[in-house]
């Protein structure tokens, strides 16, 4: 009888990695070349929106998020609405106790007249302007407490709201609104997939995302939509969101701490992933450019 044994794949052939595999690791060196150059640390999470396939750079370690966690508190903001706690259109009046530092307009508008504005404008004001007065008080309507449990129940445990804005004291004891590129990554994800709160809310939030022009827009061609919410501090530069791609969509998180002042790596880790999602959209799985 002839011997079959040819017919048979080896079993380190089956064991050796895809053109596709090969490609993530040459984005991966990229990456990691990024942060040899920066004086702090990088953490990367990329989420392919076609594949629900993940990887990047220091997945799951715990970064400081600054006005990036304010993605939690719009989320929570919506979750709130849907369940009758509070009315998006409902008008809250602001006046000079609601005065804070950092980001925003208001406070400066505070300082001349009390302001009337709904929960949606101070919603669209958290995201669009990063103002840190919307901020503390869309946190007052909806609760530390309760953001922090909607996190929980989405099985994101390391992402924590833990103070207000911009409470040094708080700070300087440690006490950071944290997150991992994993979980944030994940979040904007599940607002892609509208698995937060309903469909119609995640579509309105992306819409708020949209107007946001931080990193990320500016490294990606401006045909293409991005939603996404950026954070700084003395120090940190993070920006979570989600980039359109035709035909690979995909979702990001870029956190970076202990960085010199001038240090950003936002835009240059958004170029990277941009150019690794835009050769699988345009090539077949053998890297065939069809498109």
């Amino acid at each position: 009888m002839r011997s079959i044994a040819w017919l048979l794949v080896p079993a380190a052939l089956l064991a050796q990695p895809t053109v596709t595999d090969l490609l993530e690791a040459r984005t991966l060196e990229a990456l990691a070349g990024l942060e040899r150059s920066l004086g702090g640390v990088l953490g990367v999470a990329a989420v392919d929106l076609q594949t629900g396939w993940i990887f990047g750079r220091n997945l799951d370690t715990v970064f400081p998020q600054a006005s990036a966690i304010k993605i939690p508190i719009m989320v929570e903001v919506f979750r709130a609405a849907r369940a009758g706690r509070i009315r998006l259109e409902e008008r809250v009046r602001l006046g000079p106790a609601d005065i804070v530092g950092g980001s925003g307009s208001l406070q400066q508008k505070l300082r001349r007249n009390p302001v009337e504005l709904t929960v949606r404008e101070l919603t669209e004001l958290m995201i669009r302007d990063s103002d840190n007065v919307a901020t503390n008080r869309l946190i007052g309507l909806v609760g530390m407490e309760e953001v922090n449990r909607t996190l929980d129940s989405l099985g994101l445990f390391a992402t924590r709201l833990r103070r207000r804005m911009m409470d040094s004291a708080a700070a300087t004891r440690d006490e950071e609104n944290v997150s991992t590129p994993r979980e944030m990554a994940r979040l904007a994800e599940l607002l892609y997939r509208e698995r937060l709160v309903d469909g119609d809310a995640c579509r309105q939030m992306l819409a708020i995302m949209k107007t946001v022009e931080a990193g990320m827009r500016k490294a990606v061609p401006r045909q293409v939509p991005v939603a996404s919410k950026p954070g700084a501090l003395p120090g940190v530069r993070c920006e979570t969101g989600i980039v359109f791609l035709p035909g690979r969509p995909f979702a990001l998180s870029v956190m970076g701490t202990f960085l010199g002042d001038q240090e950003d790596p936002v835009q240059s880790v958004t170029r990277i992933l941009y150019s690794h999602f835009d050769r699988l959209a345009r090539s077949n799985r053998y890297g065939h450019r069809v498109r």
